[in-house]
């Protein structure tokens, strides 16, 4: 990472102020940037001519992260329209539909086809599904009678960089169909996209998983080797970049999501929402300010945003949320959101002194350097005008009677606190009219920690939660408690419950200890800077607790940073082997689950540590056990993959993970972005982000 937030200041201060040479050895994921766009001009480009493109809306963020409309045009997009019910009116006689392999969209376009040619319209059809063929789609097109009209090939988008240490196949709704449509297409796409990345920085080492379907990845991963193109050289060497893969089934933590992401890109996240890295502003805040010219200029009234208020009425933008162009947010990002007002106030004061330079400028030389440095200057000061708003936005959200109450709830029900109370404070949300997506996370949180809600009750707030919010929410009620999902269920279990239900039960008054997951001392409180606890004010994802039992044993332990600090050496009190001033310590080798075995399997599912083989070797074996205990000599990547979906607070403390080793860094890959809201929306069935218009404009 070039300049990844630490997730308080005085950590930032630790880790990011000097370049790290071990940056050189990240993995470059803008190649997975070029893979994309040549695979789509190369399906543009199979059909000669000018083109008319019908896109299905889902698909248009993910695009847009990898190509621009300026490029479809050059490769002959006349027009692009949304892929919708009703006429389609085209001007040239391609048309070419992009389009997910949903039933959906193969009756919308062979409504299309047949009503071209009842008015005589003559197109030639291609068909570009993504990310593979379907031989449903093609049976449909076939039951509709037209098949033999359209020509269909496929679109192989995988992974798509978000930042440059994660990458998603952004599929939205990856966690519904496999845990409540039992649909694992998304388990197979997955297992392509994996497949890629051996494909361009050689075999994974190991596979480290937990969860049932991430077992069923892994394995897939396992059997497919064998049948690839014997010409992939990478395929038969192991990596030298990457030292394992880490595969964590979104199942085995439901907690994290549901809980209320407190880092900055997290809040953003929950409070207004960003889909596909973009998040709508207020056009305000998108405008740079005029050029100041009065000494203080990064205090100037025409560098301070509109008022919260006046910024919530305006007329809103979408804006790309990016450290490319915005250096300031990869400071903000990871931070606990307590802790951005300070960040922004110490960034202001610097680009105020900077500012002030000027008047120290007495010859021609100095003067050029202060010209040289403006624009940099003026960047930063728009960046800053955009995140004080946008933080601005965030405060009054955040000071809502819903808002503390359900932080309060969490917090109780994280350290399981007198459960009846807050069943009972669920209730009087409900009651206050609290939005149906915040009371059903609440709901969910409480069932999975408490190993389930006394099933009178429950029935009760059900009929509740219906009479207050409309009986069309029932479907979304009977998913939650269906297995595989199963996570708003009664205590005690009826008898008529399938076993793998029953099974299920989450051990997490266990895992709470064993995992260090809350810091219950008073004393402890001075230390949740410098451990990922930091990113929940107090509580450790489960998910990255167990990333850490595989790549940082002695994190779960202990806290490494304040271990070094008491020690002056390493976590383990060695001298020497930490680098100096960071709390980082040398990184050790990996070696599955050791150590953890009996936390590992008191979580339902099952655990995965596979030593990948060489297809074609004597032995089929990669280099022996022994020797990968043996510290490697350059730093390595460790991928982690969550299936079903990761949070940008997990990103972040990931992130923390990642600066306190010396010699590892983690490349976070996902199916997608998720928090409890769009888990929620998706089971429920709604959608966000479609296009409103008929046509897609092209500027």
């Amino acid at each position: 990472m070039a300049a990844t937030a630490a997730t308080s200041a005085s950590a930032s201060d630790g880790a990011t102020s000097k370049p790290d040479s071990e940056n050189d050895y990240m993995l470059d994921v803008s190649q997975l940037n070029e893979v994309a766009r040549k695979g789509l001009v190369d399906a543009l480009n199979s059909v000669n001519g000018a083109k008319t493109l019908v896109l299905d809306p889902s698909l248009a963020g993910p695009l847009g992260l990898v190509t621009e409309v300026a490029l479809l045009k050059h490769h002959g997009v006349d027009k692009m329209f949304w892929l919708e019910p009703g006429p389609l009116s085209a001007s040239t006689t391609n048309i070419v539909y992009l389009c997910r392999p949903q039933i959906r969209w193969a009756k919308i376009i062979a409504d299309h086809i047949k009503r071209h040619a009842r008015e005589s319209q003559k197109h030639t059809y291609t068909l570009l599904l993504v990310p593979r063929m379907s031989t449903l789609i093609r049976q449909i097109l076939e039951d509709e009678g037209v098949l033999g009209d359209i020509t269909i090939k496929s679109y192989n988008l995988q992974f798509i960089p978000l930042a440059d240490d994660v990458i998603s196949l952004e599929n939205d709704t990856a966690f519904k169909e496999l845990w409540v449509d039992g649909d694992e297409t998304v388990i197979y796409d997955s297992m392509q996209a994996l497949i890629t990345l051996q494909r361009m920085y050689g075999l994974f080492p190991r596979i480290i998983g937990k969860g049932d379907f991430a077992a069923r990845l892994a394995n897939l991963m396992i059997r497919h080797i064998p049948a690839s193109d014997p010409s992939d050289s990478l395929l038969n060497t192991a990596s030298e970049k990457i030292d394992s893969l880490i595969i964590i089934d979104r199942r085995t933590d439901m907690i994290t999501p549901l809980l209320t992401q407190l880092t900055y890109e997290g809040l953003v996240d929950e409070m207004i929402g960003i889909k596909n890295s973009h998040v709508e502003l207020p056009v305000s805040l998108l405008t740079p300010p005029s050029a100041p010219n009065q000494p203080n200029a990064a205090a100037s009234s025409s560098a301070a945003p509109p008022p919260a208020q006046t910024l919530m009425k305006e007329k809103k933008k979408k804006h790309h949320l990016t450290v490319a162009t915005d250096p300031l947010f990869a400071e903000l990002r990871d931070l606990n959101f307590s802790a951005v007002g300070k960040k922004l106030n110490q960034v202001a004061r610097r680009i105020d002194d900077d500012y002030k330079l000027r008047h120290q400028a007495k010859t021609v030389a100095q003067l050029r350097d202060f010209v040289g440095k403006l624009g940099g200057l003026q960047t930063e000061h728009q960046s800053l005008r955009l995140h004080t708003g946008l933080s601005e936005m965030l405060v009054p959200m955040t000071r809502t009677d819903h808002f503390n109450k359900s932080l309060e709830i969490q917090q109780n029900l994280l350290a399981s606190y007198d459960i009846p109370t807050q069943i009972t404070a669920i209730e009087d949300m409900i009651a206050q009219g609290t939005d149906m997506q915040l009371v059903l996370r609440l709901l969910c949180l409480a069932s999975i920690i408490a190993g389930g809600i006394k099933a009178k009750t429950l029935e009760n707030i059900k009929r509740e939660l219906l009479q207050a919010y409309g009986y069309n929410y029932l479907p979304l009620l009977l998913s939650l408690a269906a297995p595989p999902l199963a996570v708003l269920l009664p205590s005690p279990l009826p008898q008529s419950t399938p076993q793998s239900v029953a099974a299920s039960k989450y051990p997490y008054t266990t895992l709470r200890k064993q995992l260090r997951l809350l810091l219950e001392d008073p004393d402890q409180l001075d230390e949740v800077e410098n451990d990922i606890s930091y990113v929940y004010s107090g509580y450790a994802p489960i998910s990255v607790r167990l990333v850490q039992c595989v790549a940082q044993k002695g994190g779960v332990l202990s806290n490494p940073a304040a271990e070094k600090d008491k020690k002056g050496g390493d976590a383990d009190g060695r001298k020497g082997k930490g680098v100096a001033g960071t709390g980082r310590v040398q990184a050790h080798p990996i070696v599955g689950w050791k150590g953890f075995e009996d936390v590992v399997a008191s979580i339902p599912g099952a655990a995965v540590d596979i030593v990948q083989k060489i297809p074609g070797a004597l032995d089929g074996a990669l280099p022996p056990v022994a020797s990968m205990m043996i510290p490697r000599e350059q730093p390595s990547t460790t991928v982690v993959f969550f299936l079903g979906g990761c949070t940008y607070t997990e990103i972040a403390a990931l992130r923390w993970v990642g600066r306190q080793n010396r010699g590892r860094k983690f490349l976070v890959a996902t199916t997608g972005i998720v928090s409890g809201s769009s888990i929620i929306e998706s089971i429920a069935g709604i959608e966000r982000g479609s296009g409103t218009s008929k046509e897609v404009g092209l500027q």
